[in-house]
């Protein structure tokens, strides 16, 4: 009799019957994507003149970088459950602080990397603080606060023009996810208001 013929069927018999009890892949409830716009209304008359203001290397808060929605309560750090941004923050951050510049009709002009445009000023920016913060408890509405670090300084002598910390903070209508978004969205694009009109002062004063 053949015997490697019958180990073989008798490892297929027992492939079937697991099969039948597990599963690949378990399932799981996929999660809800979100993003924030951060959209601002252009303001003020054109600039006759644009001048170049180019990202220097900043960072952002490594715990709020990711994907996944921070929340504070007291001590405790989490994450809101089966919710994600639909990319990671940092760059949802960015893709919305350079359509922000290019909205905005003041002199200040936000050059992309690897554009071959001069610069005449650098704009570092450290996000500090990105979250929904449950300083009322865990059952009530969070507030959504965002902190930035903007130092911008001039390339021809590398003379710091302007050196600010940016707060904001906005109460969510309602504890639900939907509402946390929007909160953050609104929080993005007053932060993104107050940056790029800092930055056009900034290249103003010279």
């Amino acid at each position: 009799m053949n015997r490697t013929w019958i180990r073989a069927a008798g490892l297929a018999a027992l492939a079937l019957s697991l099969s039948a009890c597990v599963t690949v892949f378990p399932k799981t409830k996929p999660a809800t994507l979100y993003r924030f716009q951060g959209d601002v209304v252009p303001a003020g008359p054109a600039a006759t003149v644009r001048v170049g203001v180019a990202r220097s290397n900043g960072s952002f808060n490594g715990a709020a970088s990711g994907d996944r929605i921070l929340t504070v309560t007291g001590a405790e750090v989490a994450y809101v459950a089966d919710t994600r941004w639909a990319e990671p923050a940092v760059s949802l951050f960015d893709e919305a602080l350079n359509r922000a510049f290019n909205a905005n009709p003041g002199a200040a002009r936000l050059v992309t990397r690897g554009e071959p445009s001069r610069a005449d000023y650098s704009l570092r920016l450290d996000v500090q603080r990105f979250e929904a913060d449950y300083d009322h408890g865990g059952h009530a509405a969070p507030k959504i606060a965002i902190d930035v670090h903007a130092v911008m300084v001039r390339a021809s002598d590398r003379a710091v023009v302007g050196d600010q910390v940016f707060s904001v903070a906005i109460r969510a209508g309602d504890n639900r996810v939907s509402a946390i978004v929007a909160a953050f969205d609104a929080g993005v694009s007053q932060m993104l208001g107050k940056l790029v009109a800092w930055a056009n002062a900034g290249v103003a004063a010279g």
